[in-house]
């Protein structure tokens, strides 16, 4: 994970000096995404605060110590009644009162308080707590990161395949704008019906109407990838698939269940959810245990104005130091309600580890299913593509031989051109699908991003 974490901080610095440039590949969009992406940036420095979480745990059970002063406008009397008295030379007396004049005039206070916890549940669960969501705070930062690089690989395909799809039409646009001057030319010779000429005209309006939303779509997607990453896009520097992993990489599906269900990201944030639960649960029940604190005090006051019988001023000094045991009594119901209410987001927080375990299982199980057959549904797919190529050519043979039709041949061109797409497609998803499993596994990185990179190169 600090692996992870120390990767995904480099990208971010990496991104400020990658040129605008519109030549990119998968690793450069994804730094880029790094140091652009508002989502990323968020969870960045949430995971930048979890040292300081951990730092305020620590800070809990440290003493605290605190200046305190004032001043104001006081007024001071005092009067005893029956006290005993006793002084050299005037022997001792009992029954005596002494008063002092009423003071009137300003005050001042000044002390120095320390007080060191030692015994408090409620502070142990609280501590606990901040150190559990320092942990969340890495989780969540690590699994913003894979997710990152996931969706970077994602708008990537998209880009690069909306931009193949708009030149496969293009192309056939092409074949069947000169399709339809044959066939009028032909037509005019007699050679062929008019019927050619009229499907010919309608395929190429149909194909104008397809290069009008793929030429929108492209746009869309074009402009998603360039939010993502805050660099402009070109889409003919997007390279597609050429290569694919082969099947025996994959691995067996238990050992990736066992490991996303060990190492998945949302699994272990749940976890901690769990385990901040509990603790919330303790601080509640806590916080009306007894405590126990060390505390000590210099404290220094005196009073000066004028009395009765002219000028007066008070002053007195105390230090003290010592424990100090609270016991709460009463709580007027609030302990009890706080109880239940910590016992039932607890299991809340239980239940849904325990969604998101399944979820993640299940997804780990689909996304494996998906690679483990991905490998022939390309190779199926490819063969397709081979005899589509072959139908298109023996159907240009047929047309001028003058045993097939216009409408013929341009659904053979549709045909091609849908099964070259089609492996296009198939490749991206299994090298999506295979940053998914890593994802859902906890160890999608740069190593892993680097891989699939280097299949849209010809590994």
């Amino acid at each position: 994970m600090r692996r992870l974490t120390r990767t995904l901080a480099a990208a971010a610095v990496a991104a400020g000096l990658a040129p605008p440039a519109s030549a990119l590949d998968l690793m450069d969009v994804w730094r880029a995404a790094a140091g652009h992406d508002a989502e990323f940036a968020a969870a960045r420095a949430a995971g930048a605060a979890a040292d300081a979480r951990r730092s305020q745990a620590s800070a809990l059970w440290r003493p605290n110590v605190a200046l305190q002063g004032g001043a104001g406008w006081a007024t001071n009397e005092s009067a005893v009644r029956g006290a005993h008295f006793s002084a050299p030379g005037f022997g001792q007396t009992n029954g005596v009162a002494f008063d002092t004049s009423v003071v009137n005039g300003t005050s001042g206070r000044v002390a120095l308080a320390l007080r060191q916890p030692l015994v408090s549940r409620e502070r142990d669960a609280e501590a606990a707590q901040l150190a559990i969501g320092g942990d969340s705070s890495e989780l969540a930062w690590r699994a913003a990161g894979q997710a990152l690089m996931l969706r970077s690989a994602e708008r990537y395909f998209d880009v690069a395949l909306a931009g193949e799809q708009l030149q496969l039409i293009l192309q056939q646009q092409a074949a069947v704008d000169q399709a339809l001057v044959e066939a009028r030319d032909r037509f005019r010779l007699g050679d062929r019906p008019v019927t050619d000429t009229h499907e010919a005209a309608a395929r190429a309006a149909a194909l104008k109407a397809q290069r009008l939303a793929a030429t929108t779509l492209l746009e869309v997607r074009r402009v998603a990838l360039a939010d993502l990453a805050g660099v402009g896009v070109d889409t003919g520097s997007l390279a597609l698939p050429r290569g694919v992993p082969p099947a025996e990489e994959l691995g067996d599906m238990t050992g990736w269940l066992a490991q996303a269900d060990r190492d998945n990201p949302t699994l272990l944030l749940a976890q901690s959810h769990v385990r901040n639960a509990e603790a919330e649960a303790r601080k509640s029940s806590a916080a009306w245990s007894p405590t126990l604190d060390l505390v000590a005090q210099v404290a220094r006051e005196r009073l000066s104005g004028s009395g009765d019988y002219g000028n007066a001023s008070n002053a007195a000094a105390d230090s003290a130091i010592g424990v100090r045991l609270s016991v709460p009594l009463y709580t007027g119901g609030m302990r009890s309600a706080r109880q239940l209410e910590a016992g039932r987001l607890l299991e809340q927080a239980r239940a849904e580890l325990e969604q998101a375990r399944r979820q993640v299982a299940r997804e780990t199980r689909e996304a494996w299913l998906d690679l483990a057959v991905g490998r022939e549904q390309i190779t199926a797919l490819e063969a397709a593509a081979e005899a589509s190529d072959a139908r298109l050519d023996a159907t240009r043979v047929g047309v001028q031989a003058g045993d097939r039709t216009t409408l013929d041949l341009l659904n053979a061109q549709n045909d091609a051109a849908a099964a070259r797409h089609a492996v296009l497609q198939a490749q991206a998803r299994l090298l999506t699908g295979r940053l998914r499993l890593a994802a859902l596994a906890g160890r999608l990185d740069e190593a892993e991003l680097a891989q699939v990179n280097a299949f849209l190169h010809g590994r």
